[in-house]
């Protein structure tokens, strides 16, 4: 009995790391927005730009990449939500998102951010060690909150622009930087990887309805798509602090015409 329980569970993990595979970088499934805490943004306008060089290619691959999320990503995530128990699908998200902490940590330590790298480092060992794998969450009740960072976020930190957009086959949206940061992360270590390919699976599977109304409404789907993607990574990396627009400086004289 007690195996046949735990095969359920592995086969259950798979299935959601196998569908964040697929729409891991979906720009609604591409994880929460973090909370703005009161500091400068770290990047200007100019190092945040990012190019289409390759749009027409990534339209192509876009659309096909539509028909895989609808021919078998939502019957998958259908299924996964019928059959698999609300609190198995949080213990699943949690064990994910703990994964992801010591890839927070390191990059933070990147970025100067020594607060967050604790926060990260202490929200790690306090979920594996009370609950084994991270399977629940109790450092957010201690009072530690997630603010999740990747090595893409510490490039843009530090200047790197984003690079060509892409869209990869199966995989999605993405850019150069991202690209650059996840190969990285993957040399050293694949797990945190496949963590946030199985975060991506969760999320899209608690905001199907949204993603597809957001994309099936537009003109361009494309173009919402990539929006979407790049001002989310750019709100990212700049822990939603948004640049204030310079506005020119006027005289009584201008004023009073």
């Amino acid at each position: 009995m007690v195996c046949y329980v735990d095969s359920k569970l592995f086969s259950r993990l798979l299935m959601s790391a196998g569908i964040g595979l697929i729409i891991a970088a979906h720009p609604a499934a591409a994880g929460e927005i973090p909370p703005a805490p009161p500091s400068e943004a770290k990047a200007t306008d100019e190092s945040q730009a990012f190019s289409d060089l390759f749009e027409s290619i990534n339209r192509v691959i876009s659309g096909f990449n539509a028909i895989v999320r609808g021919a078998i990503i939502d019957p998958l995530v259908d299924g996964y939500q019928a059959v698999t128990p609300q609190p198995l699908q949080e213990a699943v998200s949690n064990v994910v998102s703990n994964i992801s902490e010591p890839v927070t940590a390191v990059s933070s330590l990147l970025q100067g951010d020594s607060e967050n790298a604790a926060t990260a480092t202490k929200r790690f060992f306090i979920n594996t060690t009370i609950r084994l794998g991270g399977t629940a969450d109790p450092a957010t009740d201690m009072g530690p909150e997630q603010r999740k960072e990747d090595l893409g976020q510490a490039f843009g930190a530090n200047g790197v622009a984003p690079g060509p957009h892409l869209v990869l086959p199966i995989i999605g949206p993405t850019n150069f930087r991202d690209v650059t940061g996840d190969a990285l992360t993957a040399l050293v270590n694949p797990l945190p990887l496949a963590a946030k390919a199985a975060s991506s699976g969760v999320n899209y599977s608690d905001n199907q309805d949204e993603i597809q109304f957001a994309t099936e409404g537009a003109l361009d789907p494309y173009i919402v798509e990539r929006d979407s993607f790049e001002q989310n990574r750019r709100y990212k990396v700049e822990n939603g602090v948004v640049p204030l627009t310079a506005f020119p400086e006027l005289t009584e004289e201008d004023i009073s015409k």
